[in-house]
């Protein structure tokens, strides 16, 4: 902020507009060693819809909350569960190291994947089918690992945004006062599962593949669609075989995992990403040549940004002065990119031979 008259944020004001939460967690955001920091509302206002989610995702916890609910050895849990579980060990490891490094930037960052990727856009989705069924086997797991990861990430928010999860704390079950003198989570060595993670890792894969053929064919995101998985392992396809109903939930279809030699005959797109293969079924009423055109559109641009970035790190000057992380996020985002022109190359030429047929 300029000490120039006329030049300055209010932070009343902006507590105002987008609330007291969004800012502190701004502010920690931008907290980065010997950087200058450029205040704008437009990110603020990123992190007041970071609120936004933290509430919805309280609201959905709380429609939730009557039922049966067991507390099972975190091993002997239903594969979502047993997951957040140990993404969230793995974020009080990070956040908690972070921290005592002052590095407040750092551990934001953190706190904002976990809880905006992995707990709402995966997990809470994950358990969809066991909370909203009354009888489902898995309900009451869902709901006790539900309340106890909740009750958890706002303990390990809390430092960040003070209000809204004193505000939610307080509204589901806890020992207590008040969160501002519980104990910091401390991660738990029953909550890690390495090999559960892998799995996760696996489905997550598979998904998203599924997700890209929508788009790509223009499904409409509520229509129900047929798919068919493949993988190279053995291992990895008899994985996969369990993981059959969180793909069709997920993938909003009838999933079939089997070999290909096993799909049953019919027009498909295939899409291919390191040993894993998807077929979607193509109705009859899509534009073949619309999805050609988009996808062809789509590699153009990508080609521009992985010329970009492979200009950047071939930069002798570039990369003697860029910190670390953004030199590893540049190579990450590079080999990303990569894989995707690869597989749609594939895409591209199979939508030409179905669109000949």
């Amino acid at each position: 902020m300029s000490k120039s008259k006329g030049n300055v944020i209010d932070p009343l004001h902006v507590m105002d507009q987008f609330g007291t939460d969004a800012l502190r967690f701004t502010l920690a955001s931008m907290a980065s060693p010997g950087r200058d920091l450029k205040l704008a509302e437009e990110r603020i206002e990123g992190y007041r819809n970071f609120a936004n989610k933290i509430w919805n995702a309280a609201r959905f916890s709380h429609m939730h909350l009557e039922g049966a609910r067991s507390a099972e050895p975190p091993s002997e849990r239903p594969f979502p569960n047993r997951w957040i579980l140990s993404r969230l060990n793995s974020a009080i490891r990070t956040i908690t190291s972070e921290l005592e490094a002052y590095r407040f930037d750092r551990a934001a960052g953190a706190l904002y994947h976990f809880i905006w990727h992995e707990y709402c856009d995966w997990y809470l989705e994950l358990i969809k089918p066991a909370l909203q069924n009354p009888t489902h086997p898995d309900g009451p797991a869902a709901r006790h690992t539900l309340i106890e990861t909740l009750e958890t990430t706002m303990r390990l928010l809390h430092p960040f945004m003070p209000f809204i999860t004193e505000e939610i704390w307080q509204t589901i079950p806890h020992e207590g006062e008040s969160i501002v003198i519980q104990r910091f989570p401390r991660c738990e060595e029953a909550w890690d599962a390495p090999a559960t993670e892998q799995r996760f890792l696996l489905l997550e894969q598979a998904v998203s593949l599924v997700r890209t053929g929508r788009v790509l064919l223009n499904y409409p995101p509520g229509q129900h669609i047929d798919f068919s998985i493949d993988h190279d392992d053995p291992g990895k396809l008899r994985q996969l075989k369990e993981l059959e109903p969180h793909l069709a939930h997920l993938g909003r279809g009838t999933s079939n995992v089997s070999a290909q030699t096993a799909w049953a005959p019919a027009r498909r797109l295939r899409l291919v990403g390191e040993g894993l293969t998807v077929g979607l079924s193509v109705s009859g009423d899509i534009d073949l040549k619309k999805a050609l055109d988009r996808l062809v559109k789509q590699r153009e641009e990508q080609a521009k940004d992985i010329a970009r970035l492979t200009g950047k790190l071939e930069n002798e000057d570039f990369v003697a002065k860029a910190p670390a992380e953004v030199l590893t996020e540049h190579r990450a985002r590079l080999r990303s990119l990569q894989q995707d022109q690869a597989m749609q190359s594939s895409s591209e030429q199979q939508l030409r031979t179905l669109l000949e047929a």
